[in-house]
């Protein structure tokens, strides 16, 4: 027999409006360059991080920054939030999208610090669809190459990048999973959630 949460259900009975909300990014006028000289400069960033001694603690203050300069922090936040934002106050949309970065710059940063004495490498710039996918290389010391990879749109009238795939891991599937959990772990609590949130990473 199967059983189905309450964001199952919650999904399964959204109108198509809603679903486009949380579809893809489809925007024109992209640059392959500019999404180039973007991942450039947010992988320099990140290997400065890797390579400053600082504790971790620090470095995750340091990811946090980067995820909000270079990522298009608002639509990765409300993906992750799903359906869900639809009965969100705007005060919770807010506090949401705050706890949610400080959550993914521990997440996200702690995966960056096992790169600590290698180096990502950027590799090369592809359309998909309507985007761009740039491919990098992270170097680890006594361990094989793996390739991240980041996708960029302008929708927010610059290049930032909306998605992100270490060995293949969607950033976005991953993240919206991981929220919807803890929804349902607090019985569709948003407020309870936003807590868990802050302490999770």
């Amino acid at each position: 027999m199967t059983f189905m949460t309450r964001r199952d259900f919650l999904a399964a009975s959204t109108s198509s409006a809603a679903v486009l909300v949380t579809a893809a990014p489809s925007w024109a006028a992209l640059d392959p360059n500019k999404a180039r000289s973007l991942i450039d400069d947010l992988v320099a960033a990140i290997n400065k991080v890797i390579a400053s001694g600082k504790s971790e603690a620090a470095m995750y203050r340091d990811f946090e920054a980067i995820f909000r300069k270079y990522a298009d922090t608002s639509y990765i936040a409300a993906y992750a939030m799903g359906v869900d934002g639809r009965r969100a106050t705007s005060a919770q949309k807010s506090a949401f999208s705050d706890a949610f970065i400080s959550y993914i710059g521990r997440k996200y940063g702690s995966r960056f610090r096992e790169f600590i004495g290698g180096r990502l490498e950027v590799n090369e710039v592809r359309p998909l669809k309507d985007f761009f996918e740039v491919s990098t290389t992270a170097y680890l010391r006594g361990e094989k190459p793996f390739e991240v990879s980041f996708h960029v749109s302008d929708r927010t009238g610059k290049h930032l990048f909306f998605n992100m795939f270490i060995e293949g891991v969607n950033l976005l599937l991953t993240e919206r999973t991981e929220v919807g959990a803890m929804l349902d772990k607090r019985g569709g609590n948003i407020d309870a959630m936003i807590e868990d949130l802050k302490k999770a990473g």
